[in-house]
């Protein structure tokens, strides 16, 4: 017997020594999958919440309740505005030509699509795909905040004025605010955002792409800073 060992005997005689050595890698996996249960436990909780709303014309009109996509443990977490035909033929966020769009914006910075959390602020398909009115926002603002909570990114990129009113309650305009880093705090804790314009926005006046590109770029650079991992 060692002398450390000899002292911890005398300190505490029931203490055992194991030589083998602690797999740190299976205890972190361990704690990951448990924290994905946790999440996905509390998203099927949400959905289970938005799906027993009364009286909302949104969801009498819609096919289906449209929640997220992606990874739930990614820092990043964007937001759209509300579902369209496509992401209601599917069941899934940004799909089609708004779809395609996303992907190449986010390939321009080197965020793969699927390595990303993705949601609505308001998760039924507005009839005709009218744009969600301001009590309709306001509705589903309390379920995107509990939405937001659950994932806990690091960094939340609202797309569209639908998105951002969900979480500032703010009636500026999107390309009065967009670009600029901001913070809310949900839960006592802070959170930070930056809103920007939607992809299906872009795609209707393709002469605001530069703005887009130039936060985009702000994202980045915010992701370099914060050492995130994607």
């Amino acid at each position: 017997m060692t002398y450390k060992e000899k002292l911890i005997d005398l300190i505490e005689p029931d203490f055992i020594f194991n030589k083998k050595p602690i797999n740190r890698f299976q205890t972190n996996e361990k704690n990951l999958n448990n924290n994905n249960k946790n999440k996905n436990e509390k998203l099927i909780q949400l959905k289970n919440q938005i799906n027993s709303i009364q009286n909302c014309n949104l969801k009498n009109n819609s096919k289906c309740v449209i929640i997220g996509d992606g990874n739930i443990q990614s820092p990043i977490m964007i937001v759209g505005e509300a579902p369209g035909l496509e992401e209601e033929k599917n069941g899934r966020t940004f799909q089609g030509e708004i779809g395609l769009l996303l992907d190449k914006m986010l390939l321009a910075i080197d965020i793969k699509i699927k390595n990303i959390y993705s949601t609505y602020a308001v998760n039924f398909r507005p009839p005709e795909d009218r744009k969600p009115t301001n009590q309709e926002i306001k509705r589903y603002s309390i379920f995107l905040k509990e939405h937001i909570s659950i994932i806990d990114p690091k960094i939340l990129i609202l797309f569209g004025g639908t998105a951002m009113r969900s979480i500032t309650e703010s009636n500026s305009k999107i390309s009065e605010e967009r670009g600029n880093w901001k913070e809310i705090i949900l839960k006592n804790k802070t959170y930070t955002f930056m809103a920007t314009f939607s992809p299906s926005y872009i795609l209707r006046f393709p002469e605001n792409k530069k703005y887009s590109w130039e936060d985009l770029k702000k994202i980045r650079k915010k992701i370099q800073t914060l050492k995130l991992q994607i």
